[in-house]
């Protein structure tokens, strides 16, 4: 599911949701993995967190910056605060 209100603008805000997700602050069950991705019908690009089988749980829009900027950070992860 994406939320039309919540668009991930920086890459600050990346590396926010992407701990949120890491440390389990988002409460999903079965959460696998993310990728950045297009929407098949507009070409919007998102950042799906997805289940064991590959299925969407959760979705967020992305700006173009974070798309083309981001993926290491999706690829790799945050890096950890010590």
């Amino acid at each position: 599911m994406i939320n039309d209100n919540d668009v991930i603008e920086t890459l600050a805000e990346l590396e926010t949701f992407l701990r949120a997700i890491e440390t389990g602050g988002l409460g999903l069950a079965n959460a696998a993995g993310v990728a950045l991705a297009t929407n098949n019908t507009n070409g919007r690009p998102f950042l799906a967190v997805l289940d064991d089988n590959q299925q969407l749980l959760l979705g967020r829009w992305v700006s173009a910056d974070v798309y083309e900027n981001g993926k290491d950070m999706v690829r790799y992860g945050t890096k950890k605060v010590h």
